[in-house]
């Protein structure tokens, strides 16, 4: 995607801001209408609580009507114990066709813990549902979502560039220069640090050392000067950052969980 450089860059941004949650899609599928129902309300009770219009929310009966659906597949409520079609399957085919969706798996049979597990399910759910740890969970998927979604300007002397906040692996300032280093390619950027600092979303991005601001997301391994990254790219630990860039890392990789 690319956008006119005549483009007020912070404007711009705001307004994709504004726009987050009006087109998310929430879809509930189990076969016992009652739990379809609690999850409803808990999702209803969710949104109203943090003041926000609460998505569009869909409910099946069914696996294979849920596979059906052509319509975005945000995140997703399924029971394990379906007629035909079980959550398990129905979980997985999802996720071949869009691995970026959040599924909770919510049943009363543990047993499956294990299976759902494998295709990388964002939460475990026991039924009955307890709104405390409900609401605490669709909090994390509800971040994940924004992130996953948000475009981030990358403002270069040729123009701004919109980027997935999920596609930038590191922004590093060396030799008077802003690099964004992405997925597919590195920008020059015409902003500093101070502004990289301020734009990336807080729950995936940290700055490791003065020069580098890395997504938590693309961490390979890490030691107490040296952190690598996807696409074979390295960044500077700050020894005094150490403990609290770990705990950062931790909590991070607990809430994808």
């Amino acid at each position: 995607m690319y956008i006119s450089c005549t483009v007020d860059c912070a404007s711009w941004y705001n307004r994709r801001k504004s726009k987050r949650n009006t087109n998310m899609r929430i879809l509930i599928c189990d076969d016992d209408p009652l739990a379809i129902e609690q999850i409803h309300k808990n999702l209803k009770s969710f949104f109203t609580y943090k003041h926000i219009k609460c998505p569009e929310v869909i409910s099946y009966s069914c696996g294979e009507d849920l596979l059906n659906d052509t319509g975005n597949k945000d995140i997703v409520f399924l029971d394990i114990e379906m007629p035909g079609m079980n959550g398990i399957y129905v979980g997985n085919e999802l996720k071949k066709s869009n691995p970026a969706v959040i599924i909770f798996i919510v049943t009363s049979y543990s047993e499956y813990l294990d299976e759902a597990m494998r295709f990388h399910v964002f939460r475990y759910l026991s039924k009955p549902l307890e709104q405390h740890r409900f609401f605490r969970n669709m909090q994390d998927a509800v971040n994940l979502y924004h992130t996953s979604t948000l475009l981030i300007p990358v403002e270069t002397k040729n123009g701004v560039h919109a980027i997935s906040a999920t596609d930038i692996i590191v922004v590093e300032a060396a030799e008077r220069k802003v690099m964004v280093y992405t997925v597919q390619k590195s920008y020059e950027s015409v902003r500093n640090m101070a502004y990289w600092l301020d734009t990336l979303p807080k729950s995936c991005f940290f700055q490791t050392h003065r020069s580098f601001i890395i997504n938590l997301g693309h961490i390979t391994d890490f030691d107490h000067t040296l952190i690598h990254l996807t696409n074979q790219l390295t960044a500077y630990l700050t020894r005094r950052k150490y403990r609290t860039f770990k705990d950062a890392y931790l909590l991070y990789l607990e809430s994808m969980r």
